[in-house]
């Protein structure tokens, strides 16, 4: 984070962009109020079972706000996003976690507000301390139920953000899923954060709300004076705190400009996006349900670039037969039955663990049985999903898209089951991709291409492996840099090397718009992006040379 001043009493701040957009209005600071409930006590051994029935009226009081939360969320913000708080419901009632704060209560004579926070406090470090993405991010779950957990034994029943004044800019040192929850009301117009991930529960509430929202701020908390006049350019990772008359009126320029253009695009949404020298780029959608392809239809896509098919994995307790999967993803791309799809083979393995598998054991799960590599070790489930898409061929316009393609095997051996398979069913091979993520894949295009038809750039994937960093982690985030010259030195040999083939990019590169003059020259012909970036990312096309 940087920190300087420009004007009188001015102070301007940056950080990361978590989500987009510009917001103007007076900080709110919002302080956990975790610590401050008095529920922690020791007791008697004849109060345990006093203790022990508070504990379980508690998680029964928590699930059922958790129920109606779910059902709110699906019917006014979107199905995935409600599937973070049915997994709080899930984690709540989980034995192991309920045995451990009873044994808590019983054993070392604590209250149950005691118990509850030693032991959840205990599960928030061991995800911590796992290299997984998701591992880190069910620490923050684990915390905000936590917090539920302790508001619900202190007979708390608000929530201090329920009443946050309209117009606030929020300040906050990290925000869990229940919170955002309340941003969505729309009184808050942009958020500051000392912490939050890309990939955080956060960040996608952020962007489903259009909440402009910075993080990475150091002591924002204490830096930012509550109440003070705060204007927040997400766009641009920056924050002016009292800003000076002058710096006021620019910001207004930019956010009226910004408005404009994305009235423009949204005009232009529904027709192609072809740059100034006549390039034809076609702007595809990024989808995992239903909901999200209706908006990607609503937004004008081209096509679905990636279907992330491991949402129907994620959500059984089994593996899903054949037919299984083809009735769910009928249902999640039925809005775009009339348009090109791209769907990719399940994703599993390092930060993507299915519930009825045991975790793999491994030192560097980023390393190690991902993608491919994965389906390799488990041919059943490979075989079921082949079976499952070349049913579904017969209704959509669709392509197949192997994760982690490494080596020419790994392309090679799901082209010949395909082509097995479809000798025994008589039904027509649907084109086969190769997803390129690593620097070893892009560097053997010449070779991967005798078995796959198309390609497709999955950049954020590609630029962990090339600079050896997880997106993630905030102690290498510096190395993290998907826009380095050398990711499209990558993409310069790549198109040297198959001058001819059309590349797709699905990454989160393809979303950023001064990337795009340089993707497109580069042999980049289609760009799959979140559903909402669809009419910019167009727009930025048709401004390109």
């Amino acid at each position: 984070m940087n920190t300087s001043s420009n004007a009188k009493n001015a102070i301007i701040l940056s950080g990361k962009m978590l989500s987009p957009g510009m917001g103007s209005g007076k900080a709110f600071i919002y302080r956990d109020l975790l610590t401050r409930y008095d529920e922690f006590y020791d007791i008697e051994e004849p109060d345990t079972d006093d203790e022990l029935e508070r504990f379980s009226l508690a998680v029964a009081k928590v699930s059922d706000d958790l129920s109606i939360l779910v059902s709110r969320v699906s019917r006014e913000m979107d199905k995935n996003l409600s599937d973070i708080f049915s997994a709080h419901i899930t984690m709540i009632k989980d034995p192991a976690l309920t045995a451990e704060v009873k044994h808590e209560i019983t054993e070392n004579l604590v209250s149950a507000g005691s118990a509850v926070r030693t032991v959840f406090r205990r599960w928030e470090r061991r995800f911590q301390r796992m290299e997984m993405n998701i591992a880190k991010h069910k620490a923050d779950d684990i915390r905000d139920l936590l917090r539920r957990l302790i508001a619900s034994l202190a007979g708390v029943r608000g929530h201090s953000l329920e009443h946050l004044p309209e117009g606030s800019i929020l300040i906050a040192r990290r925000l869990l899923p229940s919170d955002t929850i309340y941003l969505a009301r729309k009184n808050a117009v942009g958020a500051i954060l000392e912490y939050g991930g890309l990939g955080s529960h956060a960040a996608l509430f952020a962007r489903e709300i259009g909440l402009p929202c910075i993080t990475g701020v150091q002591n924002a908390v204490e830096l930012i004076p509550s109440g003070g006049a705060t204007l927040v350019d997400a766009n641009a990772a920056e924050i002016i705190i009292h800003p000076s008359l002058d710096q006021q009126h620019h910001f207004q320029l930019k956010t009226q400009a910004l408005i404009h253009d994305k009235h423009q695009a949204r005009l232009n949404a529904q027709q192609v996006a072809i740059s100034k020298q006549g390039k034809k780029i076609a702007v595809y959608a990024n989808v995992a349900c239903v909901a999200d392809t209706q908006k990607a239809v609503d937004n004008g896509a081209d096509g679905i670039g990636l279907y992330r098919i491991e949402q129907v994995f994620l959500g059984h307790q089994t593996p899903p037969d054949v037919w299984t999967l083809v009735n769910e993803i009928r249902i999640a791309l039925a809005p775009a039955k009339h348009l090109p799809i791209t769907i990719r083979l399940l994703d599993a393995g390092a930060d993507k663990p299915l519930p009825f598998m045991a975790s793999l054991r491994e030192t560097n799960p980023a390393l190690g049985q991902r993608g491919i590599r994965f389906l390799q070790a488990y041919p059943d489930l490979l075989q079921t999903q082949l079976e499952a898409l070349l049913q579904l061929s017969t209704e959509f316009n669709l392509k197949i898209l192997v994760p982690m393609v490494t080596l020419i095997d790994d392309i090679k051996a799901v082209k010949q089951q395909l082509l097995k398979l479809c000798a025994k069913l008589a039904l027509e091979a649907p084109k086969l991709g190769a997803m390129i993520e690593t620097p070893a894949a892009a560097l053997s295009l010449q070779a991967i291409a005798k078995y796959a038809d198309f390609m497709s750039f999955g950049t954020n994937d590609l630029t962990q492996y090339m600079f050896a960093a997880d997106r993630e982690n905030a102690a290498v985030e510096r190395y993290f840099d998907d826009v380095h010259p050398a990711i499209f030195r990558l993409f310069e040999i790549a198109h040297q090397d198959l001058p001819e083939v059309k590349f797709s990019v699905c990454g989160e590169l393809a979303g950023r718009t001064d990337s795009i003059e340089k993707l497109i020259n580069n042999g980049v012909t289609i760009l799959s992006v979140a559903p909402p970036l669809v009419p910019s990312i167009k727009q930025k096309v048709r401004q390109t040379p």
